[in-house]
C-alpha cells in the first residue's frame, strides 16, 4: 500500500502539474524532516517536490533510531517505488538502492554539476541566452549520455571529436577552451625488451618489428625507445592499468612472435608502473 497517501501534506497546484519521477527511477533527495514513521524528503531534481521514505524502506530489520540512517538536511540516493500521479505523491526507498545504482547516480550528479559550471562560463563568455544554451545541450545529448562527456572527450582525444556535433564554431572553440582545464588520469606500464638476431639483416628486421608496435588509439599510446643494443624500452600509456596491461601484453606477444619467426632471441623485464595526470 502507498505509505505517503494519508500523511503527505497537500501539494500546491504548481506541484500537482509538475513532472513526476518514474517508478524505479534513482533520485537524489534531501531529507527535510524525520518522523516516527519515516522521513519526508525533497526530490532535488524535481523542483523541490516532496517524497516520503517509510521506515520499512530505510533498512532491513527493526530500526530503533531512524536518524542513525537519515538525518535532516542529509543528501540521500533513493529509489522511487510508488508514484500516485493523481495525488502527486511519491514513495521512496533507501534499502532497495544497490551499491552500483548509488555509485552510478553519484557519478551522474557530479558530471551534471561540472557540465553546468562549464556551460555557465560559456554562456557568460559568448553572451548566450538560456534557449541557446538549451539548444547546444540538446545537440550534445544526441551524441553523448551526459553534457559533461563532450568536455572529457575533447580533453582525452582532442578537438577533432567536436566535428561530429552540429554547433557553431565559436561554441566548439569555447568547449575546447574549457576542456583544457580537465585533468585526465593516466597510467604508464613499462618494460625493457632484449632482442638479438644473428641474421645479416637482423638489425633492420628488429627495427621494423619495434616500429610496427608503436601506436596511438584514443587515449592509449604505445611508444618504443632504443636504449642501446640489444635493449628497447616500451611504454604503454592508458586511462587505467587494466587497459594498459592488455595493450602491453598484445605488444609483447606481437614482438615475441615476430622475433621468434625470424629465429631471434627475445626476453622482457618489467619496470615500475606509474600513475599521473594529463592536462
Amino acid at each position: 500500500m502507498p505509505f505517503a497517501s494519508s500523511t503527505l501534506p497537500q501539494m500546491s497546484a504548481a506541484e500537482e502539474t509538475q513532472k513526476l519521477p518514474e517508478e524505479g527511477e534513482i533520485v537524489i533527495a534531501t531529507v527535510r524532516e524525520v518522523t516516527g514513521h519515516g522521513a519526508y524528503v525533497i526530490l532535488d531534481e524535481y523542483n523541490g517536490m516532496t517524497g516520503f521514505l517509510h521506515i520499512s524502506e530505510i533498512a532491513t530489520g527493526w530500526i530503533r533510531n531512524i536518524e542513525r540512517y537519515v538525518k535532516p538536511k542529509q543528501k540521500a540516493v533513493l529509489k522511487v517505488i510508488r508514484v500516485n500521479k493523481t495525488r502527486g505523491e511519491v514513495d521512496c526507498s533507501l534499502k532497495q538502492v544497490s551499491g552500483e545504482e548509488r555509485k552510478s547516480k553519484l557519478i551522474e550528479v557530479k558530471k551534471n554539476e561540472k557540465a553546468t559550471a562549464f556551460m555557465d562560463l560559456i554562456k557568460a563568455k559568448l553572451n548566450l541566452n538560456p534557449k541557446q544554451v538549451s539548444e547546444i545541450e540538446d545537440k550534445i545529448l544526441q551524441k553523448y549520455d551526459y553534457v559533461y562527456d563532450i568536455f572529457e572527450d575533447v580533453a582525452r582525444k582532442g578537438p577533432d571529436v567536436l566535428q561530429k556535433i552540429e554547433i557553431p564554431d565559436e561554441i566548439k572553440k569555447a568547449i575546447e577552451d574549457e576542456s583544457s582545464k580537465i585533468q585526465i588520469p593516466h597510467v604508464e606500464v613499462r618494460v625493457v625488451m632484449e632482442i638479438t638476431s644473428k641474421k645479416p639483416e637482423g638489425i633492420e628486421m628488429i627495427k621494423n618489428i619495434m616500429s610496427g608496435v608503436e601506436s596511438s588509439k584514443g587515449s592509449t599510446k604505445t611508444e618504443v625507445t632504443y636504449i642501446g643494443a640489444p635493449r628497447y624500452r616500451v611504454v604503454v600509456t592508458a586511462e587505467n592499468f587494466k587497459v594498459a596491461e592488455k595493450a602491453m601484453n598484445n605488444v609483447i606477444e606481437k614482438v615475441r612472435s615476430g622475433i621468434e619467426k625470424q629465429h631471434g632471441m627475445f626476453s622482457v623485464t618489467r619496470e615500475e608502473s606509474k600513475k599521473s595526470h594529463q592536462g
